[in-house]
């Protein structure tokens, strides 16, 4: 009998060992959810309080307004959380694993600079798809809302889960998610270059 619950016993306990391994750690749980948080909250600031016609206002014909960039977020945000899920969806791809250009305390960096400029591709650009400024911020924060619930109570691996569509190279799940919050604080910022022009309007 011994001989027999000594296996069982190991069998168990390596079963159990490697679950525990291959779910998200608390602590890249509480990394995502503060970057996350973080940059939801100074949106949130700086929308703060802004009328129509600063919502509105370009400092030139190929700047985006503040409305712009809000609608720009809405669509990308949605993307990206279905992007999140699909990543999850194909399973672990541990080969991809070498393949990581980034650690990451580099990512939030990196996509907020804004010396480096990218032009968003056709189906990203602001059209008004969600109607009024308020309607398109209610639908960006309920996404970026999804996505908090998501990282607050997933168990996914998402340290084996990857992601090389981005164009400067591979990244797994948990820099993906900070990607993502990076990808706003980016927008919040040009946001803020706008409210500084020099002609941006006043309250009165």
């Amino acid at each position: 009998m011994k001989k027999l619950i000594l296996p069982l016993v190991a069998l168990v306990l390596f079963s159990f060992s490697k679950d525990s391994s291959a779910r998200l750690s608390t602590e890249d749980r509480k990394m995502m959810i503060k970057h996350l948080t973080e940059t939801r909250e100074h949106m949130n600031e700086v929308l703060d309080g802004l009328t129509y016609v600063q919502f509105h206002y370009k400092p030139d014909p190929t700047s985006w307004s503040i409305a712009e960039c809000v609608e720009h977020l809405a669509l990308t945000e949605k993307m990206f959380v279905q992007t999140v899920h699909k990543s999850v969806e194909e399973g672990p791809k541990p080969a991809l694993k070498d393949s990581l250009v980034f650690k990451d305390e580099q990512i939030m960096p990196m996509v907020a600079d804004r010396s480096q400029k990218v032009k968003t591709s056709k189906p990203f650009e602001p059209s008004g798809k969600f109607g009024s400024t308020e309607e398109t911020l209610e639908a960006l924060l309920s996404t970026r809302s999804e996505l908090m619930e998501y990282v607050e109570t997933t168990d996914d691996d998402l340290r084996n889960r990857y992601n090389s569509d981005l164009p400067f190279g591979t990244i797994d799940g948990v820099q993906l998610i900070v990607f993502i919050a990076g990808h706003m604080e980016r927008h919040v910022l040009q946001m803020e270059e706008v409210m500084k022009d020099e002609d941006f309007p006043k309250i009165q």
